[in-house]
């Protein structure tokens, strides 16, 4: 019998969501996603903390903000020799609202993976999809740095994405759902909001649909996922990043998937890509401009954290 993982995948590319290398060999995923919050949990494991000490002793005069690049290409590096497709590798966070910054540091991590060995066609560097870092990734692919943007909640993001030509973006699923049911407090109706009702499957369909009816080219990954319903409720979007957890889950059921999204269905009105659009209606969204701050404040405080063992190794 089949499992719902080998199902799901004859619809959406499957993508772990993890720093873990054991879980990519036995469940093979074609790409691979980490942030700066996965490489933390890796590295503090005693199966990876030995890749810490290694890139601490090989490069011991680099700067604190080297080394922790140097560390997430380490990881990178070594996930594609396990994955046939990608890997995203994710630019400072505590860059996140300076342009000329993150693309300088983009750049930095595009020269390691190639010095490596490592082709940039199978690298997406990760930036937060603020105005600074959609216009970041607007010049890096002029260049043939592809880009996947993170921290994506709303349609007015994605469209400023697309306008931008980035290669991926992720938008979170989880995490929009996680605010309206703490919004919604106890008139939350778990069973109501399941499935195809959950807001943040709602957000990602309205994303993909709005992309497939405009023709955009820019690939659409769900992410930050709560449990398997709302990954079946996507089945069918270009890539759904998964975490360990929920990939077993899927890979340990015996099911059938049937895709769920549909490129069509009721009006589709363009929406302006300009930076006084994009700010405006960001602003006007308090789920998406939450989100978005709360998870930019989360993984700078997680790099904090990574330089701190870094600085700890160093000695």
């Amino acid at each position: 019998m089949t499992s719902l993982l080998d199902s799901l995948r004859q619809y959406t590319t499957v993508v772990a969501d993890t720093g873990d290398f054991e879980v990519m060999r036995t469940l093979r995923p074609t790409d691979a996603t980490t942030n700066p919050s996965l490489i933390l949990k890796a590295v503090q494991q005693d199966a990876y903390r030995p890749l810490l000490a290694e890139t601490v002793q090989a490069h011991r005069g680099a700067s604190t903000a080297e080394l922790a690049d140097r560390l997430l290409v380490a990881f990178g590096t070594r996930i594609l020799g396990i994955v046939p497709g990608r890997v995203s590798t994710e630019v400072d966070a505590r860059l996140s609202f300076d342009t000329r910054a993150t693309i300088e540091r983009a750049r930095g991590l595009i020269a390691l993976y190639e010095a490596a060995g490592v082709a940039r066609e199978r690298v997406l560097i990760k930036i937060a999809s603020t105005w600074e870092g959609i216009q970041a990734a607007r010049v890096l692919q002029s260049e043939g740095v592809r880009c996947n943007l993170t921290l994506l909640f709303s349609l007015p993001q994605a469209v400023a994405c697309a306008d931008a030509g980035v290669q991926l973006i992720s938008p979170f699923v989880g995490r929009i759902y996680d605010w309206h049911k703490k919004s919604a407090g106890a008139s939350w109706d778990e069973a109501a909001r399941a499935g195809a009702n959950d807001p943040g499957v709602q957000s990602v369909a309205g994303i993909y649909r709005y992309f497939k009816h405009f023709g955009i080219e820019t690939e659409v990954m769900g992410a930050s996922f709560r449990n398997s319903g709302q990954i079946l409720a996507l089945a069918g979007c270009d890539l759904l990043t998964i975490s360990p957890e929920l990939l077993k889950e899927l890979a340990g059921t015996e099911g059938t998937v049937t895709a769920a999204l549909a490129a069509e269905g009721g009006e589709v009105a363009r929406i302006d890509a300009d930076e006084v659009s994009f700010r405006t209606q960001l602003n006007e969204d308090a789920m998406a401009s939450e989100k978005l701050a709360e998870g930019i404040r989360a993984f700078v405080a997680d790099g904090r954290k990574l330089d701190a063992l870094i600085e700890a190794q160093r000695g």
